[in-house]
């Protein structure tokens, strides 16, 4: 999954798209409300994390602006305002959801997990298809009960492809959502990497799950 950060404060920044980053989060920072606007009207994000206080335009002011142009990205606000009208007026530019600072990293994580499962109309923080258990918070993935290692970019892709269960996922769409602004990799990486999921989650003892549609993407279904 691939989340904007707009925090202008440096060392939150770095520490937020670390913890992020290891959590298996594809990560673009953004440090003044002009440059968050621009990333988040021509990147395509599962999330924005959006400061309140930024130089050049304000976290509500971004909120607003994106909304007006319809961009449904679930946005979580960062502020340092902690009366209850500072938070309404968060939400009610368009925030989906806030955290108070100073705040706890595994609060911050939980609420971005949240925001994305409500995206896609989850209820459980499990995605599940036949026998195949994907939990992003615990980052565990098992199948008929035994546990698969996966690296993290396997990771982010097989939560892509189940997000979008029983839906073509084009490998621009796997690009765009699992690798960072800056990645500059082989023109066939995304095959490589789907093909070493299937090596770990379609073992001929298994049913399977991953097809590819020829010239398109990939599809993870139970039928092809």
């Amino acid at each position: 999954m691939r989340v904007l950060l707009v925090e202008d404060e440096p060392r939150l920044s770095r520490v937020i798209k670390k913890g992020l980053a290891e959590d298996g989060f594809a990560v673009d920072t953004a440090f003044d409300g002009e440059e968050g606007l621009y990333l988040a009207e021509s990147e395509p994000y599962d999330a924005i994390v959006l400061d309140i206080g930024l130089s050049k335009l304000d976290g509500l002011d971004v909120c607003r602006k994106l909304r007006e142009k319809s961009i449904k990205t679930p946005i979580l606000m960062l502020t340092a305002k902690t009366t209850i009208e500072d938070k309404v007026a968060g939400l009610d530019s368009g925030a989906d959801d806030y955290v108070t600072k100073p705040f706890a990293f595994i609060e911050l994580r939980s609420r971005i997990h949240a925001l994305l499962r409500r995206s896609n109309g989850a209820t459980s923080p499990q995605l599940t298809i036949q026998d195949l258990v994907v939990d992003p918070m615990k980052h565990t993935v098992t199948r008929s009960g035994q546990k698969i290692i996966l690296t993290p970019k396997e990771f982010s892709i097989v939560e892509l492809l189940l997000r979008h269960k029983d839906e073509v996922v084009t490998r621009t769409m796997i690009t765009e959502h699992v690798w960072d602004y800056n990645f500059e990799g082989m023109s066939n990486v995304v095959d490589v990497f789907v093909g070493s999921l299937r090596r770990k989650i379609d073992k001929p003892s298994f049913h399977t799950l991953i097809y590819t549609i020829h010239g398109v993407g990939y599809k993870m279904s139970e039928t092809p």
